[in-house]
């Protein structure tokens, strides 16, 4: 080949065709293989990634099925104001069908309920349940006496600190757990008017100073 056209060729880049074997092939037209392992690895970065994205997708479905587990959730708002929450408990509850279904429509209520140590058996009174608009004949009574179901040791520690003047057991929240209705009961002491005020007062400067950090934000 000329020397001046293997300087041109040079000059633009490109490598002169080489004997290789018996023909002559030019390199700079053969295609550049890429790794051997390139692909390999390729691929399992890419299965790593689904991996990752469905645990995220798993993750993201089971945060949301534990957050709807306690749903609805039943509060007794006015239990905070009246009194002081010493402990809490949870409890099971003794239901029938129509109930269930009602509780789990939120149409119950526990502003005026109270617990108490009978007979070795923790009670319940004054927890309204509406009646459930599709039940038969047989509907359950809005405010029946309900059983609360707790181990024997915590009856025993319960019946004893209710002997206490002005101790006495108020039902907090009603929500699902698992699928089963549950309670849970605080051990209440009850408030002064002195007490109440400053509750207030305490509340009010609270939501002031959220509204001040909030307007300097």
């Amino acid at each position: 080949m000329p020397g001046r056209l293997l300087v041109k060729m040079r000059m633009r880049g490109l490598e002169p065709p080489r004997p290789y074997g018996h023909k002559n092939l030019n390199l700079a037209r053969l295609p550049i293989s890429p790794h051997p392992r390139s692909g390999q690895i390729l691929a399992v970065g890419l299965l790593w990634f689904q991996v990752w994205e469905f645990g995220l997708i798993i993750g993201l479905m089971a945060g949301k099925d534990k957050r709807s587990e306690y749903e609805p959730r039943i509060h007794n708002r006015r239990a905070f104001h009246e009194f002081f929450i010493e402990a809490k408990i949870e409890c099971g509850i003794v239901l029938v069908g129509s109930e269930v279904k009602s509780v789990r429509m939120g149409r119950a209520q526990l502003q005026e309920s109270f617990a108490r140590v009978e007979g070795g058996e923790l009670i319940l009174y004054g927890c309204h349940i509406d009646p459930y608009d599709k039940a038969s004949l047989n509907n359950h009574l809005p405010l029946r006496e309900r059983k609360l179901l707790v181990h024997r040791r915590e009856i025993k520690k319960l019946e004893g600190a209710t002997q206490q003047k002005g101790t006495t057991l108020i039902p907090l929240a009603m929500y699902f757990k698992n699928g089963m209705v549950k309670v849970e009961l605080g051990l209440a002491h009850g408030k002064q008017h002195h007490d109440k005020r400053r509750a207030i007062r305490e509340k009010e400067e609270a939501r002031d100073l959220r509204r001040q950090m909030s307007k300097r934000m």
